[in-house]
């Protein structure tokens, strides 16, 4: 299976990440949108345990199948990059900031489920960061959470790339440039 063109965009909340993904989008390259939102409004929806701020296991499981599914859903034959808003290691960052057991099985999976080895990270950005009704997070969780992305990715053998606080189009230009060294 060829994964060298999948990427993962990541970072803490409220960093620009899926205004990059938008502008992506824009530029017809093939995006997969987070699944953490569509959980949260999923779960508020039915009046669900599954939230970060209710049952973080079961929101924590929920995220991480659903990250699997996403990446089961994508072309991995096509031959231009496609690009993740979060991936599959993100749910396992989220369940060691929050101190759940990860087991054998998601590790193993996480083998069987590889993206290209450059993951594009987005710094905090405290003039750009708010809160709304699916980001919850204080300012220091959000940079917190980027520390932890950092060491996780890094941890798991992905070189971790720090795409600068410009626009999103010089964005898209910087990831491009990236891919192409």
């Amino acid at each position: 299976m060829k994964k060298d063109n999948l990427y993962i965009i990541t970072g803490g909340p409220g960093v620009g990440k899926t205004t990059l993904i938008d502008e992506l989008a824009k530029n017809n390259f093939q995006v997969v949108q987070e699944d953490a939102r569509k959980i949260i409004k999923q779960q508020h929806s039915v009046s669900g345990e599954g939230l970060p701020w209710k049952n973080k296991d079961l929101y924590a499981e929920l995220m991480f199948n659903a990250s699997v599914r996403s990446y089961d859903e994508v072309n991995v034959e096509a031959s231009m990059p496609i690009f993740f808003d979060r991936g599959i290691l993100d749910s396992i960052c989220y369940m060691k900031m929050e101190n759940i057991p990860i087991s054998k099985k998601k590790n193993e999976i996480l083998k069987k489920y590889a993206y290209n080895k450059k993951v594009f990270i987005l710094p905090p950005w405290e003039e750009i960061y708010k809160t709304d009704d699916e980001r919850k997070q204080s300012w220091d969780e959000a940079q917190a959470t980027f520390t932890r992305m950092k060491e996780t990715y890094s941890e798991y053998g992905y070189k971790v790339i720090e795409v600068p606080k410009i626009n999103a189009r010089e964005r898209v230009d910087f990831l491009l440039n990236e891919i192409s060294r």
